[in-house]
């Protein structure tokens, strides 16, 4: 026996596997959790196909449960193409007044992970600059660093959700 944690994460169906017919919303279904050679295997299975399945192989573990249909997912909050599209034009552009939005396209895109920060420089005049590089096409932007302080860091996010929003 390995002393090795079997982590396994398998999400519900939406049909059953026995018969590939979709469950309904409110449906009563069963779920058997079997482990064999290749760690854990889920079957989902309506009513009718849990009571006609084999008694002999007994799953390692079974319970019973109601179908939610799961809700649409979300729209993306940001999209990234909209952001990184920001920032080029900004950047292309005189963006001296634009440094502090930026700044905070770049580290949103950061937390994204279509930029990384490769490098942080200090300035002659002790400005930072980062710089940071697409993670697809190899692009390197180079983004001052307006160091906001912790008060001026909502205005600015502010501005961006503006930038950003519908219309």
């Amino acid at each position: 026996m390995s002393l090795t944690p079997e982590w396994s994460i398998q999400s519900r169906a939406h049909q059953c596997a026995a018969t590939g017919v979709a469950f309904e919303d409110g449906a009563t279904f069963y779920t058997l959790l079997y482990h064999d050679k290749d760690g854990y295997r889920r079957e989902d299975l309506s009513e009718a196909a849990f009571a006609a399945r084999n008694d002999n192989i007994q799953p390692f573990s079974l319970w019973r449960s109601k179908f939610e249909t799961p809700p649409p997912a979300p729209p993306e909050p940001l999209a990234k193409q909209t952001a990184e599209d920001l920032l080029r034009s900004y950047m292309s552009g005189d963006s001296a007044s634009k440094v502090n939005v930026c700044y905070l396209l770049a580290v949103m895109l950061e937390r994204k992970k279509q930029l990384k920060e490769i490098e942080t420089k200090r300035t002659a005049d002790g400005q930072f600059t980062r710089i940071y590089e697409h993670t697809k096409t190899g692009e390197v932007f180079v983004i001052p660093d307006p160091q906001l302080r912790l008060d001026q860091i909502a205005a600015v996010q502010q501005e961006v959700a503006g930038l950003l929003g519908p219309g």
